[in-house]
């Protein structure tokens, strides 16, 4: 796939790296450089430098040809103008962006050409790697060095947590469900309401290997 990424700062490089490890064509547009990378380029990613918020910019990235754009700076401001250029101008089928700022959640919707919105760093790279189909292995290294892991459990029809919602289940301390995916489509957690068979859940965890494993089975699957 061709990915355009908008964002060169520590969250658009990590995005960047784990898509183009993934086979996709990716392209990485920073204003002032790929800050992120210490001033070197990804392997595997062509930089773009210019301001994004700019046609010629998105042009010369190759949005015309993209099949998913992702706006992750800094800026709400400048995210949605990216994903409103993406989705109008240059007709991307897939526009991800990034929410700085919760109370402005309200606005990355499909009028600003906004398909997913995200605003937890930790999710974004999962959410991102389903919007696209990815198939690239995360690196997960900055979580475990954070004493955390991430988790997925798919729900069945013996499923305990089958038609509950999220709040109704008795969550251990340390474990957050950050994303559903729904019939391909992911969410935040916060957003699933009922949960319904089919559903998969991705989940931060502080309980290392089989304990935490364990402790979702025991939550979601009885």
């Amino acid at each position: 796939m061709r990915i355009v990424v908008v964002g060169a700062g520590t969250l658009g490089t990590q995005v960047a790296g784990a898509l183009a490890a993934g086979g996709n064509a990716v392209t990485l547009v920073e204003a002032d450089g790929p800050r992120g990378t210490g001033g070197s380029v990804l392997a595997g990613v062509e930089l773009v430098v210019g301001d994004a918020c700019e046609v010629s910019v998105l042009e010369a990235a190759g949005a015309l040809r993209a099949d998913v754009l992702v706006a992750v700076t800094g800026r709400d401001e400048d995210n949605l103008v990216v994903a409103l250029l993406a989705k109008r101008r240059f007709q991307v089928p897939q526009v991800v962006a990034r929410v700085n700022d919760p109370d402005n959640h309200w606005l990355f919707g499909e009028h600003w050409g906004v398909d997913v919105a995200v605003s937890a760093a930790a999710t974004m790279i999962s959410l991102i790697e389903e919007a696209t189909r990815s198939v690239a292995t995360v690196d997960l290294m900055r979580l475990r060095q954070a004493g955390l892991e991430l988790l997925e459990t798919s729900l069945t029809a013996e499923s305990r947590a089958v038609n509950r919602r999220l709040e109704e289940l008795d969550l251990p301390q340390g474990l957050i469900v950050t994303t559903v995916i729904r019939r391909g489509a992911p969410m935040p957690a916060t957003e699933a309401g009922r949960l319904e068979v089919g559903d998969q859940l991705l989940l931060l965890s502080s309980t290392a290997g089989d304990a935490g494993e364990a402790e979702v089975q025991a939550v979601f699957q009885g």
